[in-house]
């Protein structure tokens, strides 16, 4: 396997967590997608999304999406399990991970790319186009995070973690949430108490690669 990645982007941050907390060595191999390279060849046919991170199978089967280039190394490392080990514990990680991807990660991926001016021309992950910035859709997506926030805050006062006592790959999603919220100027420690001390305890795991990049 082969994994094509670019090592400041969120979403291959977000792969790159997860095969440090599982132990995973994968051979990877930098697209360097500020310089456009992800539009050249042979990463143009491989990807036509051209969006980072995604991974070669050995019969040359390509994967793209981090949670489906999680899920994928999840059935073939089994250990330890971020996706749940029955049918409850599955359905309870994947419903908050979505809800993390929908209500909180994507909003405030948008309002980034609406508001630092190196996303001008680049507001849609995998183009380049004329797409003009809009400052609604930044003061929307901090709205939305805001939003969820308040739905999770009393939930977490009674869990360590995001679907309880055991860290799991919708703690990974949240993680580059709040490193996106970093970006914005959010303040949370005032007012989500629980959320803060959740964001802590992420930033804290030997596997974030954040602190590699300080």
């Amino acid at each position: 396997m082969k994994l094509y990645t670019f090592t400041p982007a969120a979403n291959a941050l977000r792969v790159e967590m997860f095969l440090k907390e599982k132990k995973i060595d994968i051979e990877t191999i930098q697209v360097n997608v500020r310089e456009d390279e992800i539009f050249k060849e042979p990463y143009k046919t491989m990807n036509p999304f051209n969006c980072v991170p995604f991974l070669e199978l050995e019969d040359g089967t390509i994967i793209s999406e981090t949670i489906s280039i999680c899920r994928y190394l999840e059935d073939k490392f089994e250990n330890p399990n971020l996706f749940g080990s029955n049918s409850k514990e599955i359905a309870i990680i994947d419903m908050w991970n979505r809800r993390i991807e929908l209500d909180g990660f994507l909003p405030l991926l948008h309002s980034v790319r609406n508001k630092t001016s190196f996303f001008k021309g680049k507001v849609v992950p995998g183009t380049r186009n004329e797409i003009d910035q809009s400052p609604e859709i930044v003061v929307r997506g901090i709205e939305m995070f805001k939003i969820f926030l308040s739905r999770v805050e009393p939930y977490l006062s009674k869990n360590k973690f995001i679907a309880g006592e055991k860290f799991t790959i919708a703690d990974i999603t949240a993680h580059f949430m709040f490193n996106l919220s970093k970006i914005l100027k959010i303040d949370l420690e005032d007012e989500y108490k629980n959320v803060f001390r959740w964001k802590s305890e992420l930033e804290d795991r030997p596997s974030n690669p954040i602190n590699n990049l300080i």
